[in-house]
């Protein structure tokens, strides 16, 4: 149990270090060709990734096997809704110079995970880990009463997304690739839909003759698969609440990038909450190290 409980934190780990920087650095790249088209091109290429991965891996069976359960694929229709939220608002404010505030909602889900999974799955809340989720939930109200002038609208929708994503996914278990494959197919119609509209417009940048472009947009489903096929194996395997807490590598690369590669705004008070928050976390992994 020990093992399988480990494992899953490495998961979530590499999971949330992908997002954090190699997700920042690449969709911030590719950003020139708009936002709208990015949203558009990272739902196709996630699902041809994973049809390609879904051959190589032989699980066709698993994957007829989730379509004849109604009960499986209303779960995953809803969790297809939320990923695709969240994948348009993260993008938009990486196009728009909004890393820190999308790092603020990454933030809050590690908290909603931690509530969801004492709610719905009965996960455990010691002191220690209550006095963690008080420190943070501290650092977040101060921040927003302190820093932001207006609702955070892009970390609330961030946040709500991902941890309804996530609570979605644990309470079906279905195979993790599998699960997204589907929610991409019940996302496909849309993009296509977009795409054509772009293309017959004369505004996609996406092109048969420029391959070396094409092959780079490619990437968006890889870069997509990859990090999000890691931290949903590492939630089935540890469950919300920890993985929550070990989310916060993500928003706090995020933070650093935003402030130190892309000269975004980084005030004493987003300082101060951001110690408030990583005291936190060091206490409930400690706690999580000692109980396990």
């Amino acid at each position: 149990m020990n093992k399988e409980f480990n494992k899953g934190l490495v998961l979530a780990g590499l999971g949330s270090f992908w997002w954090g920087f190699f997700g920042v650095l690449y969709f911030k790249y590719i950003t020139y060709i708009g936002h709208i088209e990015l949203v558009v091109h990272r739902c196709l290429w996630t699902t041809f990734t994973l049809i390609v991965t879904t051959f190589l891996f032989s699980k066709w069976h698993i994957f007829f096997e989730i379509v004849k359960n109604k009960k499986y694929l209303v779960y995953l229709f809803f969790s297809g809704f939320l990923i695709f939220i969240n994948w348009a608002v993260w993008i938009y404010a990486i196009a728009t110079n909004r890393i820190i505030d999308a790092s603020f909602g990454y933030f809050i889900m590690p908290i909603l995970s931690v509530l969801l999974g004492y709610i719905f799955f009965k996960e455990q809340l010691n002191k220690k880990r209550i006095f963690s989720i008080i420190l943070v939930v501290i650092s977040i109200l101060y921040l927003i009463l302190v820093s932001f002038k207006s609702l955070p609208w892009v970390g609330l929708i961030v946040a709500f997304s991902w941890g309804f994503y996530n609570l979605l996914r644990k309470k079906i278990n279905v195979d993790t690739d599998i699960g997204l494959l589907i929610e991409s197919l019940y996302i496909l119609p849309f993009a296509l839909g977009a795409f054509f509209l772009i293309a017959t417009n004369g505004y996609n940048d996406f092109q048969l003759s420029n391959p070396p472009m094409m092959l780079f947009i490619f990437l968006a489903g890889p870069m997509t698969v990859i990090p999000l096929f890691l931290y949903v194996r590492g939630v089935e395997l540890c469950g919300l609440g920890p993985t929550g807490m070990i989310f916060y590598i993500t928003p706090t690369l995020q933070f650093l990038l935003g402030f130190f590669y892309y000269d975004e705004p980084f005030s004493i008070t987003k300082l101060v909450s951001f110690i408030f928050i990583w005291i936190a976390v060091i206490v409930y992994l400690k706690d999580l190290y000692e109980t396990n």
